[in-house]
């Protein structure tokens, strides 16, 4: 019999049995294909509201003893042989918006989590506002760099998180803008 998990900060449409969770999460780490740390699928999870905290951790840790989930020497969490079996006959169980979700969240937090390994962006407070100073540096070489004034802490902050985000975007942009033929028009 399939226990009613909790559901509060669960959107409608997420998921509300505890069998589901556990699907879930075997079918999460089989379709991302590398270990995920307890943070990363909390924050994948929770951040599209499609589990419940208390129900996503005690799944996790029923995986884990029933073998279907291993924790790696990194803390990471692991697929196991027979958590594939059961992520690959089960997996239409849950709904596919709800597996794309949380497939498409993982991914997105890895590729911010790179980005923000190279696209750097800080802010200090001057006398008018703020001074955003973004940069990019790629194999130890900062290659781009832009400050920018901000009147409040709010818009600063703003500007940090969508350089780390689209930084690339912009430095392309720019570098097209300067070296492409007929881009002085």
């Amino acid at each position: 019999m399939t226990k009613k998990a909790f559901t509060a900060g669960v959107r409608p449409g997420g998921l509300t049995t505890s069998t589901e969770i556990r699907i879930l999460l075997c079918y999460l780490l089989q379709s991302v294909g590398m270990p995920l740390s307890r943070a990363e699928i909390e924050n994948a999870l929770l951040s599209e509201e499609l589990v419940n905290y208390f129900e996503m951790a005690e799944a996790l840790g029923d995986l884990c003893e029933k073998g279907h989930l291993a924790l790696n020497a990194d803390n990471k969490y692991t697929i196991t042989e027979s958590g594939s079996a059961l992520a690959a006959a089960l997996k239409s169980d849950v709904p596919r918006s709800v597996r794309e979700a949380a497939v498409n969240a993982v991914i997105s937090a890895q590729v911010y989590k790179r980005k923000k390994a190279q696209h750097h962006a800080t802010h200090e407070k001057n006398k008018n506002g703020y001074m955003v100073h973004c940069y990019i540096e790629d194999l130890g070489e900062r290659v781009f760099s832009l400050d920018l004034y901000m009147p409040d802490e709010l818009s600063a902050k703003a500007v940090e998180e969508k350089f780390v985000s689209r930084g690339d975007d912009l430095f392309s942009n720019i570098l097209s803008m300067m070296i492409e033929p007929g881009s002085d028009k």
